[in-house]
């Protein structure tokens, strides 16, 4: 099998977007696509995205996590799959696509998409850290000694002992005053750090809102991978109109053989 690829970025969480309207991606080979995000042995992605056709959209985002698995909403993803219509000359400056959580709508402008996601109807909050779900589950904890966090050890120790075998993702913040949040997430399906993580962010800043850390929309949060914007409107206990703001550029074009 020989097939072309188009590797994207999203402040660093990144991913292989595939023209997959013919239907000739198998996607039911979750060890092709472990190989194809393999860091040593293949591209090397966080994700990978298959570009679908869809009867009332303009198209179909089919999301794979690194192992291979189908994933739930990825809000990077979905920004990146946007930049990709754009170039296959499928969409222009607004489009509307169809993935697992259901439409979205997306904006462009000059390289910044910007992808309105699911509205979030529920936030369950305990004393240490606050669970909810923006088209993947996102588990929100305050972290004070930030230099001395352990991602990787934390994160997967969480991810498992409090969430069990179908996990959450899990995101460590620090208020820097204002509206302004840093933030470094463990996602499940990576089982590690991604460089940023769209759900992730949107969680953050519907949490800290939740929490009265954030006194009005918009939020602007700090990933190691870049900056990103999240507004939104709060609804009683839920949130609605959630626009998740950032740049997401093409890498690279190849062909995998």
């Amino acid at each position: 099998m020989q097939m072309t690829f188009y590797k994207y970025q999203a402040t660093g969480n990144d991913f292989i977007l595939i023209d997959n309207r013919e239907g000739l991606f198998p996607g039911e080979d979750s060890g092709l696509i472990a190989r194809l995000c393999h860091r040593r042995f293949g591209i090397g992605a966080d994700g990978l995205i298959l570009l679908e056709s869809h009867d009332s959209a303009d198209f179909r985002m089919v999301y794979f996590n690194s192992d291979g698995n189908v994933g739930s909403m990825c809000g990077n993803g979905g920004r990146c799959i946007v930049a990709f219509a754009g170039l296959l000359g499928l969409t222009g400056d607004t489009c509307r696509f169809m993935a697992v959580d259901g439409p979205h709508l997306a904006r462009v402008e000059n390289g910044t998409v910007s992808l309105q996601m699911s509205d979030v109807t529920e936030v369950h909050a305990t004393p240490r850290y606050l669970w909810l779900d923006t088209g993947s589950p996102h588990h929100v904890q305050l972290w004070e000694h930030w230099e001395e966090l352990d991602v990787q050890r934390e994160g997967r120790r969480l991810r498992y002992g409090l969430y069990g075998a179908s996990g959450s993702n899990i995101n460590f913040v620090q208020a820097l005053g204002g509206n302004r949040f840093r933030v470094r997430t463990y996602e499940r399906g990576v089982e590690d750090e991604t460089y940023s993580c769209g759900t992730g962010v949107t969680a953050v800043a519907l949490a800290m809102h939740y929490l009265g850390k954030l006194a009005a929309s918009p939020a602007r949060i700090d990933t190691p991978g870049g900056e990103l914007e999240v507004r939104f409107v709060a609804t009683g206990g839920g949130y609605s109109d959630i626009w998740l703001k950032g740049p997401a550029q093409l890498v690279f074009k190849g062909e995998w053989k």
